[in-house]
């Protein structure tokens, strides 16, 4: 019994003392965001700036239009989560539940796109969003304008599907007991009615994880924002930050305390999704 406990002491110890070092560069970029810059400059660091002030984030905010970055990221973060949480449980719930010609290929080609890495499907993606037939003054053909470019379309669409999202949905839904499915065929409902009225309802946990994952996935992407743009007013809070990157060299006072605003929200998100978010991750099966 001593030694259990002594091992469960020194298990809180190490975890404890790795939490701690995960923190630190969020604990300097908190910090910094109230420095001034001949603190930042300064050869002999300081954790603690020499007097708090708010002077940068002022600043910061004054540097743009800010009301139209985060307007932006947003909308698009919160239309890719809701259409991913719904084409995302659909397919999880039809590779789970149902049986039907094809299923283990379509998985498996499904765990190949899982193990792919962004960068390889970017320049396709990119070509499918600038080729789109009858968008952005294209002809059927997909020729003639700018496609899907430097829309709300073109940045959600690709971000949609995912094959992260599919896997642990369908985790989820094998944790089911078959006689769910038996007693709504015996009630006369059919695929889609079992899925809307039994299986969603029941899948807070799994949503509120894959939510979570997305929302932060999609509010912190940089790349697929800087590819598709090319306008002010389609600019998001990421690509906003660059914006203290001068010839004259980076304002790092300001740039922190427009880190520390664009991360408040994925924050906060996490701080009231966090208890689905565990058990979202402990009933699908992950370890």
């Amino acid at each position: 019994m001593k030694k259990e406990k002594r091992n469960q002491i020194i298990w809180i110890i190490v975890m404890s003392a790795a939490s701690l070092v995960m923190l630190v560069p969020i604990i300097m970029m908190f910090m910094t965001s109230f420095k001034t810059r001949a603190e930042i400059q300064s050869p002999v660091f300081h954790l603690l700036p020499e007097r708090f002030s708010l002077d940068n984030y002022r600043d910061a905010l004054t540097t743009g239009n800010w009301m139209v970055y985060f307007k932006n990221s947003l909308i698009i973060t919160l239309t890719a989560v809701i259409l991913s949480l719904l084409f995302n449980s659909i397919a999880g719930y039809a590779f789970a539940r149902l049986k039907f010609r094809g299923a283990k290929i379509m998985f498996l080609f499904l765990m190949i796109g899982l193990m792919m890495p962004p960068q390889v499907t970017m320049l396709p993606t990119f070509l499918i969003m600038a080729q789109f037939p009858f968008a952005g003054g294209n002809n059927l053909f997909g020729t003639g304008g700018t496609g899907l470019i430097n829309t709300y379309a073109g940045l959600v669409i690709p971000l949609v599907s995912g094959s992260y999202g599919v896997f642990l949905c369908k985790q989820f839904y094998e944790n089911f007991p078959r006689s769910l499915d038996e007693a709504a065929e015996i009630d006369g409902a059919n695929k889609w009615k079992t899925y809307f009225a039994i299986y969603l309802p029941n899948s807070k946990a799994i949503l509120a994880t894959l939510g979570l994952l997305k929302a932060v996935s999609v509010w912190n992407d940089y790349m697929w924002p800087l590819v598709m743009t090319n306008s002010e007013s389609m600019r998001t809070v990421q690509l906003a930050l660059t914006m203290f990157k001068t010839d004259s060299g980076i304002m790092w006072n300001q740039m922190m305390a427009g880190s520390v605003l664009v991360a408040l929200p994925m924050f906060v998100l996490f701080l009231c999704a966090q208890k689905y978010f565990i058990q979202g991750i402990v009933t699908s099966g992950l370890k």
